[in-house]
């Protein structure tokens, strides 16, 4: 089976979390799965631009980007995020391949038409697969952090929720799998929502009860689903050990999003 699993946030930062995370994903490699790793890396982002003396602002969840951002992300997601997870699943014997979104053209970009303007941020306008095809003939896992290049030659910040949905259509994927550093979608009354349809979802962002950084999240699910995508899950990071077992067990953690 092809699995794409997004890493971000906490899983990124905390150093146990990112060895059970890779634990899980050389698990899956193990039982003879195809596994494409896309990662973010905002709150390492963040605390670099601070450094710098820049101040991060967000709209909507997604992050404003000016060319000196766009710099910093370059730096941190497609160097410093994207080796040290590369690194993690090395300790469990999984041979791993680094690279952004613009190597070998994986994905391509556009910039984001948004008011106000965002900047150097991105949408997936074209993808091309062969290159992460070469990578699993050869018995590795990409990982592969948020930055895309642009048809204008520039590189673009993308969101990664969006980019493991647009490597999940590519690669034609069974599974995507968010693994987060929340326990799952809440609804209305605080609860985890252990299933969640894309109805619901038009009907709670419409409610203002999903807001934030869970808005792109949600609507990379409901991209995935809609474009062929069998599975899709929001899994906590802590929960990562269940990851091998997703599809063959029930897992009551997190939330399974349905078409229906």
């Amino acid at each position: 089976m092809k699995y794409v699993v997004k890493l971000g946030g906490a899983s990124l930062e905390n150093k146990e979390l990112l060895h059970s995370c890779g634990k899980a994903i050389a698990e899956l490699v193990g039982d003879g799965n195809q596994v494409a790793v896309v990662h973010g890396g905002g709150v390492q982002l963040t605390k670099t631009l601070a450094q710098m003396g820049k101040v991060s602002q967000f709209i909507s969840g997604l992050r404003v980007t000016d060319a000196e951002t766009r710099d910093a992300a370059l730096m941190v997601l497609a160097g410093r995020v994207n080796k040290s997870l590369v690194a993690a699943l090395g300790q469990h014997g999984c041979a791993a391949v680094g690279l952004s979104g613009g190597d070998g053209h994986v994905f391509r970009a556009r910039k984001k038409i948004t008011q106000p303007d965002l900047g150097f941020v991105g949408e997936i306008a074209a993808t091309d697969s062969r290159w992460l095809d070469a990578i699993w003939t050869m018995g590795a896992v990409p990982v592969i952090s948020s930055i895309a290049l642009g048809f204008d030659g520039e590189y673009y910040n993308i969101n990664a929720d969006e980019m493991a949905s647009a490597c999940a259509v590519a690669t034609k994927a069974d599974a995507l799998v968010f693994l987060t550093d929340v326990p799952g979608v809440k609804g209305a009354d605080g609860e985890v929502m252990r299933w969640l349809t894309l109805p619901q979802i038009v009907e709670l962002e419409a409610a203002s009860v999903i807001t934030g950084g869970m808005l792109p999240k949600l609507h990379a699910c409901r991209d995935a689903l809609t474009h062929g995508v069998k599975r899709v899950r929001i899994l906590p990071a802590e929960s990562a050990q269940l990851l091998p077992d997703l599809i063959s067990t029930r897992v009551n953690e997190g939330t399974e999003v349905m078409v229906a």
